[in-house]
């Protein structure tokens, strides 16, 4: 008699083999899937920082575009009819330099490089009371496309100028030009604060409900609410801007000779200098 012995192995059938097969599969397409899911996301995060890394590169260079086309125009020559306009009386300079009620006013207007980037015909005078004194054209308008900063229609700046106020640290005679006697100053030298504020209205509505945020004031002193400010305004209405702030110095030089008595007589003899 033999003594070996018979094993019968459990039985398998077809159909649990083809269950546990899907269980696998279906576990590796979840893997895949959240993979899937992270790349993108992934993707996604780092094409939002290099858009916005590149909005924040063409708002300042906007913004700063239109203070060195300023700085160029008056440091630039005397003869050239855009120094003319800057330092007349209607000009952003010359209304405070030659207007002494001026000092709570702020002088608007909208930088367009591409034809004359100042344009004294089309410029806003926002006073104190907030009332706009001359024409209400110096606001930048979305829907004009002169008033973008390229033909691309991506990006208009503001540029709101003001007396910078008054401070108790001001330093002692700042406003006289060095080397002069303040009991015959002929000359004066103006602080003035300049506001470029560059935005792409392309994004959002540039207002809060009935509220124009380029006809708001880029004063923050004058100001409780964010919202009613120039900056504040255009953050609240979801619009990417940016604000370049600076300070300029500008000194309003006047030629005077001194007439003294040459020789004998009661006339007085004087010499003007040569232009």
């Amino acid at each position: 008699m033999s003594n070996i012995k018979q094993y019968q192995y459990p039985k398998v059938s077809p159909s649990s083999q083809h269950g546990a097969v899907l269980i696998v599969v279906l576990l590796f397409l979840v893997l895949i899937i959240l993979a899937g899911v992270i790349a993108v996301k992934q993707s996604t995060t780092d094409l939002r920082l290099a858009t916005s890394d590149q909005i924040n590169t063409l708002l300042l260079q906007s913004a700063d575009n239109a203070n060195q086309n300023i700085e160029q125009s008056i440091n630039g020559s005397s003869d050239e009819e855009i120094y003319g306009d800057m330092l007349s009386i209607t000009g952003p300079f010359g209304y405070f330099i030659l207007n002494p009620d001026s000092s709570d006013d702020e002088y608007v207007f909208c930088f367009r490089p591409r034809d004359r980037f100042f344009d004294i015909n089309r410029t806003s005078i926002l006073s104190s009371g907030g009332s706009v004194l001359g024409s209400n054209n110096g606001y930048c308008d979305p829907t004009e496309p002169e008033d973008y900063v390229s033909s691309r229609n991506a990006s208009m700046t503001q540029v709101n100028i003001s007396l910078t106020p008054a401070s108790a640290d001001a330093e002692v005679f700042k406003g006289y030009t060095t080397g002069q006697d303040s009991s015959s100053v002929s000359s004066q030298a103006y602080t003035f604060d300049i506001n470029n504020t560059a935005v792409l209205p392309a994004y959002a509505d540039t207002g809060i409900g009935s509220k124009n945020c380029f006809e708001q004031t880029s004063r923050l002193d004058t100001v409780t609410d964010s919202e009613d400010s120039i900056g504040g305004c255009m953050t609240a209405a979801g619009v990417p801007s940016a604000v370049i702030y600076e300070q300029a110095n500008v000194e309003n030089q006047s030629q005077r000779t001194k007439c003294v008595e040459f020789g004998t007589g009661g006339g007085l003899l004087c010499t003007l200098p040569s232009s």
